[in-house]
């Protein structure tokens, strides 16, 4: 066999011992120890964990770098809702790109190679953000797989023009419908708006939903009621969801399975989430992040991602899914080796199952994509922040980002 690359003892994830990674025509083709030399170029990874790169599902391309354009004093979400509506009544196609690209070449400089960003569509912007995303889609293709999530931010049903925007939208290609529920009065009817188009467009669907501390109302029930109802199942997916930190354990216990039993995943997302809630608390400040792995070990596909980056809704970010992995067990008090070494599963994996990617992983016949971790184990990766020394996407390299060296003195 021949391979127009061989990767050396690699520690391949949650495969035991080193192993040798033959790639040839943009895929894997051999996965074995001691794979016979063919004269093709070859990397020795010496023992670094490899992993078949960053999954990021829930991030906000179209409004990232705003810090600068917004006046936030309160750091409220309906501030920050308010001032990004009012910064992107002035958005070109030309400054959304050039601020969504910005951030996008961070994310795969950091090892993300598959993404799926929400993209605001509303009658004040239009389209202008979907376009320009859907340039850059294709612009970063050879690094990046890139999904577009349209939603309307300022509701559906109270914001006349919006459903035809949304419609447009979906006719010119959006991958997956999303929605905000709890931005209309009605939020039922929005959840059900946002089935219908899904069932038409045959897409995934992905909600912002139950944002708060106050678990007495829930639309998550109502989505998994939709979910079953529907037969999508497998397809749906919602974020943030706070109001799950705030329940008592048999109420979080009951509702886990109602997630579980309907196939309905939960995106966590750490940042934002901390940087919300519990405002109003003078004391005892509530985390308000929801158990990504308590909702795993009762059946749910649970992941973290990053969300908002440098805007009024989180302004910090390096678009870094190892560094929020580490964020996010430092506030969930991850101590144990197997959770820790599970968080990484909740930026590669489980975020694998909520894009429906059945070619991601490595294994002999999938895309050669893949990052090397400075690191040797799952739980190091997380523990120490380790950096992503170089990536490849079907068989390219597509960043290099080399270990720091010492000077020291002769």
């Amino acid at each position: 066999m021949t391979f127009d690359l061989i990767l050396r003892n690699a520690a391949i994830v949650d495969r035991a011992g080193l192993a040798d990674i033959g790639i040839s025509n943009g895929r894997f083709a051999a996965i074995e120890a001691g794979l016979a030399a063919t004269g093709a170029p070859e990397e020795d990874v010496k023992g670094r964990l490899v992993i078949p790169g960053f999954i990021e599902t829930h991030i906000h391309l179209d409004k990232s770098c705003l810090l600068g354009r917004c006046n936030c004093e309160k750091g409220s979400l309906d501030e920050a809702i308010g001032e990004v509506a009012k910064a992107k009544r002035g958005f070109t196609e030309e400054d959304v790109y050039a601020r969504a690209s910005t951030t996008l070449e961070k994310a795969i400089k950091n090892g993300t190679n598959r993404m799926r960003t929400h993209v605001e569509v509303d009658p004040r912007v239009g389209l202008t953000s979907f376009r320009a995303l859907k340039q850059l889609k294709k612009d970063y293709a050879w690094a990046i797989d890139l999904q577009l999530c349209v939603f309307p931010q300022e509701g559906l049903l109270d914001d006349p023009g919006c459903e035809d925007v949304m419609l447009q939208a979906m006719q010119e290609g959006a991958d997956v419908a999303g929605g905000a529920p709890y931005m209309d009065k009605d939020s039922h009817g929005q959840i059900a708006k946002i089935f219908a188009m899904a069932q038409q467009f045959g897409t995934d669907i992905d909600f912002h939903l139950d944002f708060g501390l106050d678990p007495a109302h829930l639309d998550l029930d109502e989505v998994c009621r939709m979910a079953d109802a529907t037969g999508w199942g497998g397809r749906v997916a919602i974020g943030h969801v706070t109001k799950l930190s705030a329940m008592p354990k048999a109420d979080f216990e009951a509702a886990a399975k109602r997630l579980a039993n309907a196939g309905v995943a939960v995106t966590v997302l750490p940042a934002t989430d901390l940087f919300f809630t519990g405002r109003d608390s003078a004391f005892n400040v509530p985390r308000g992040v929801t158990s990504a792995h308590g909702l795993r070990a009762r059946g749910v596909n649970a992941n973290i991602s990053t969300n908002n980056v440098l805007n009024p809704f989180t302004p910090f970010g390096d678009v870094s899914l190892i560094r929020m992995i580490n964020l996010y067990a430092n506030v969930l008090q991850v101590g144990a080796m197997a959770e820790l070494a599970g968080c990484l599963d909740m930026v590669t994996s489980c975020s694998a199952k909520i894009l429906n990617a059945a070619d991601y992983g490595i294994a002999v016949g999938h895309p050669a994509d893949l990052v090397v971790l400075d690191c040797a184990t799952k739980a190091e990766a997380v523990c120490e922040i380790a950096q992503p020394l170089f990536g490849l996407k079907r068989g390219v390299r597509t960043f290099t980002k080399p270990a720091a060296s010492l000077h020291k003195p002769a």
